[in-house]
């Protein structure tokens, strides 16, 4: 049975997690109040616009975005050789998520420094009016590797929770960035537009390709939620509440499905 102390110095930490997420949690709530009015400004411009682009019909519109996410070649699993059974992912994290107990990709070393890249910001604070999650699990030959928290968001402090490492502020957040090491992926721009995993490790620093996932090198094997997706990994459009699987070389893993927690 724990000790008076042990029990004090517990209830103590999970008092300064849920103030960590609690001072998120209103910044968030600031920004949505501040960016209502402006959002709503947008929309509309935006959508007249589209309006005077088509003649006035409905022909050919592709709506706030732009651009369409293409159809994607996925096959059955039954397409790959056999799989090892997904591991276990690990503790939950700050926000909810599984963090992988394994090493990191890669650090954060060589990322964007705040200039645009491959047309994604980094502005002084997120944005709001386009806000969606995705998840990334990587496995290297069959070992689970973490997705460093705080990409995407330069000059980041760093907040040490008793569930992990949380990012919440920074000089910068680019459109694509990551608050812990658990793979979420938050999509948060100003305009709405389908953004894709080539996007974020541009915005990372790290390459990304058939053959490559950041430092790992080997043959790259993709699933997009829970089938074996066919074409390049640049490609896998950050969908909400999509679930990609990137795997290095083998043996191959089972896909890895988690539970997008409140607010994700």
């Amino acid at each position: 049975m724990a000790s008076r102390k042990e029990q004090k110095e517990r209830l103590r930490q999970e008092r300064l997690a849920s103030e960590a997420r609690a001072d998120v949690a209103a910044r968030r709530r600031r920004l949505l109040t501040g960016a209502g009015i402006a959002a709503g400004l947008l929309i509309a411009a935006v959508v007249a616009v589209v309006i005077v682009a088509s003649g006035g019909g409905s022909g050919g519109a592709k709506g706030l975005s732009g651009s369409s996410s293409p159809t994607l070649k996925l096959r059955p699993l039954a397409t790959l050789s056999k799989l090892m059974p997904a591991p276990s992912p690990g503790s939950i994290g700050p926000e909810g998520i599984p963090i992988p107990n394994a090493a990191q990709l890669a650090g954060t070393g060589s990322m964007a420094n705040g200039n645009s890249v491959d047309g994604v910001q980094c502005l002084g604070q997120e944005q709001l009016l386009f806000h969606i999650h995705a998840h990334l699990t990587v496995f290297v030959n069959g070992a689970a590797r973490q997705v460093r928290a705080g990409v995407g968001i330069t000059n980041a402090q760093v907040q040490n929770t008793p569930q992990g490492p949380f990012v919440g502020n920074g000089s910068c957040f680019y459109f694509l960035h990551t608050h812990a090491a658990d793979g979420i992926i938050h999509i948060e721009s100003p305009v709405q537009r389908t953004y894709t995993l080539g996007d974020f490790f541009d915005v990372w620093g790290q390459p990304l390709g058939p053959k490559q996932v950041g430092p790992a090198r080997g043959p790259v094997t993709a699933l997009y939620n829970g089938k074996f997706y066919v074409g390049n990994p640049r490609d896998l459009p950050l969908n909400a509440h999509a679930q990609i699987q990137l795997e290095v070389g083998k043996p191959l893993v089972a896909p890895e499905s988690i539970t997008f927690s409140n607010g994700l």
